[in-house]
């Protein structure tokens, strides 16, 4: 009896020592199909809800984003569909054609559950199309200001099309890419998801992502290295098209490309602080059967009594977009915090209520220094965003505002609002 009392309480000495525990979190990239310009399907925002409903990612990761509009009915659909705690990286259009003006509906852009991940930078890297959107994340854990975990997500999306010089169009965005890769530390958690359009692996452009003379050398965790296009034994990974039909948008010609990936840096495979979950990588909504190749994936060709991924799922894949998501899951050996941060009356406060040209702030909890806020007009738009320092008082310009009644909250946390009123 001594003996099993001792071993109860080692076991209950170990689980109270044991800080961390294995968090596991859940990525999808996904191409949106000219969101939300492509209106040739009605409401197709309902099944976009029903996927991502589904699915439940942390980090979910788009292209084809054509406007701001957009971005945000995508993050109001997140926050419905997956949790309120959902933000999203700032808006941008493609800064790669400034020149040439051709490509500016086609945007990035990564959405992210607040309470898991902290985002820390945000990168632009241009290339002769289309930008490479990189954003830098911290795992949101308790001990995240002295042992941050990081992980740098690339969304992208490269040129389109068979031949010659398209090829060469994607190996030229690739070359920029990497450039910046290699301006990294060599042992840092790299993830990429992109629409690659990229017809088989011996492409020059897939081969430099993987070249392990690189700085960060990327891996298909997939494990399905070859010549994709219209190869059936290629069919468990092929995202495009899940569409015959014409007049719905997007291309037509069946299940038949793996164009949409997500690749992750080799370490990530192994030895990294956050690392792939062996064989999570998947084509959500794709049963993996031959007899879908060049069907629609809602037809009964794509499905057999058992198969994951039912009609109503895949016939809400075939109506929202020509390309079916990718998946992977993540993990990693930590806690995360849990602190809810609301704002107490006393933490942060405002000088006055109504001001004209200055906002002056001040903060009496230390876990809001140097964070970022955001300023609300009336219609819930954000009109400007600011950064705080560690400072006990600080004064921040707000002349280029108009009068009118503001809102503002702090973008990591879900707090109550501050409001106050511009009076000139």
């Amino acid at each position: 009896m001594k003996k099993k009392r001792l071993g109860f309480l080692v076991v209950m000495l170990l689980t109270i020592l044991n800080v961390s525990a294995q968090e596991t979190f859940k990525v999808m990239f996904y191409n949106l199909l000219n969101y939300p310009l492509e209106d040739a399907v009605p409401n197709r925002e309902d099944d976009l809800d029903f996927i991502l409903s589904d699915y439940q990612p942390d980090l979910f990761l788009v292209c084809e984003l054509n406007n701001s509009t957009g971005a945000d009915n995508v993050l109001d659909i997140t926050r419905t569909a997956i949790t309120s705690n959902y933000e999203m990286a700032t808006y941008v259009s493609n800064t790669s054609d400034d020149t040439s003006g051709d490509q500016n509906n086609l945007q990035n852009q990564l959405y992210y559950d607040s309470t898991k991940f902290i985002l820390d930078q945000e990168i632009i890297v241009p290339t002769n199309l289309r930008d490479f959107n990189i954003y830098k994340l911290v795992l949101n854990t308790v001990d995240q200001a002295t042992n941050p975990v990081e992980l740098y997500v690339v969304v992208c999306h490269l040129k389109a099309s068979s031949g010659t010089i398209n090829a060469q169009r994607r190996f030229d965005m690739v070359v920029e890419l990497d450039n910046f890769l290699s301006s990294l530390p060599a042992d840092s958690n790299v993830l990429l998801g992109g629409d690659l359009n990229i017809y088989t692996s011996t492409e020059p452009a897939f081969q430099l992502l993987l070249q392990d003379t690189n700085n960060i050398t990327f891996a298909d965790p997939a494990d399905r290295v070859g010549s994709w296009n219209n190869n059936p034994n290629f069919v468990d990974v092929f995202t495009q098209s899940t569409r015959t039909q014409s007049g719905l948008g997007g291309s037509t010609g069946g299940f038949d490309d793996r164009f949409d990936f997500i690749l992750t840096s080799e370490n990530m495979l192994s030895t990294a602080t956050i690392t792939y979950v062996p064989d999570s990588y998947q084509v959500y909504g794709n049963n993996g059967l031959s007899a879908c190749y060049n069907n629609a994936i809602n037809s009964s060709a794509c499905a057999i009594p058992g198969s994951q991924f039912s009609f109503d799922v895949r016939d809400a894949l075939h109506n929202f977009s020509d390309h079916l998501p990718v998946t992977v899951s993540i993990e990693a050996n930590v806690t995360l915090s849990n602190e809810e941060f609301n704002l107490s009356a006393n933490d942060i406060y405002l000088e006055k209520s109504v001001t004209n040209s200055n906002l002056i702030i001040y903060i009496n909890s230390p876990k809001y220094f140097n964070q970022s806020f955001e300023i609300f007009n009336n219609l819930g738009q954000t009109v400007k965003t600011l950064s705080l320092n560690s400072d006990s008082r600080q004064t921040f310009e707000i002349g280029d505002l108009n009068n009118g009644v503001y809102y503002l909250k702090l973008s990591k946390f879900n707090n109550r609002t501050l409001k106050f009123v511009i009076s000139n």
